[in-house]
């Protein structure tokens, strides 16, 4: 392969949970008096952590989310997925892939550890990552499109960032591949080719990523 570590992201790569999340968003910002269409909150927060919610929303309105927004959120969102989540289709044979060939990964995702863990156990994809290969804007001070979470990830997996490639599905995703010094590409299940501007190539399903790899 001619990286030495793939970097994944979690939402809408390893778990089909954008159209989940993003619903349940779109929801409850509209609930708290922020009306806001599925249409937008992928557009406005799909691939970012959950502080961009609260600076858009600041930066829009002049008001503040609730001080229990984050936990209600997350609340609502993990009940969801106990329900609904299922793993990106074709994801476990290029996990699979990369085992057979020695070659080393990890996921970076802007969710928290805990919605990283709930979504891989409800999936089936909990045997693939342990603590050391999970990584979240939890970790680092600034969330995507910022380098910081892949930067950090590549260092603690000891892989310097131009051996890097991220595998991403968002506009802000790969912008902050981009910004780290790494390759990135850009998977269309949800998005067009056309917004994931800057990334090496792109992919509409799993099965075509491994020959990208190679």
């Amino acid at each position: 392969m001619r990286y030495d570590l793939v970097i994944f992201d979690n939402d809408g790569v390893l778990v089909d949970s954008e159209p989940i999340s993003n619903t349940i968003l779109a929801g409850f910002l509209t609930e708290l008096g922020h009306p806001t269409s599925y249409e937008e909150s992928i557009r406005d927060y799909m691939g970012a952590a959950v502080h961009r919610v609260h600076d858009l929303v600041k930066e829009r309105t002049g008001q503040s989310l609730p001080v229990d927004f984050d936990d209600t959120l997350h609340a609502r969102v993990f009940a969801a997925f106990e329900r609904e989540l299922v793993a990106v289709d074709g994801v476990t044979e290029v996990l699979e892939k990369l085992v057979a060939e020695g070659a080393s990964y990890c996921v970076a995702s802007s969710g928290s550890h805990a919605r990283i863990r709930v979504g891989h156990r409800k999936t089936g994809l909990e045997g693939w990552f342990d603590d050391g290969t999970v990584f979240s804007a939890q970790d680092v001070g600034r969330g995507k499109p910022a380098p910081d979470l892949f930067l950090h990830a590549a260092a603690r997996m000891g892989v310097v960032p131009e051996r890097c490639v991220v595998v991403e599905d968002s506009p802000l995703g790969v912008a902050a591949a981009r910004a780290a010094g790494m390759d990135v590409y850009g998977f269309t299940a949800m998005t067009s080719a056309a917004k994931l501007d800057g990334a090496k190539g792109h992919f509409g399903a799993m099965a075509e990523l491994p020959a990208l790899l190679a």
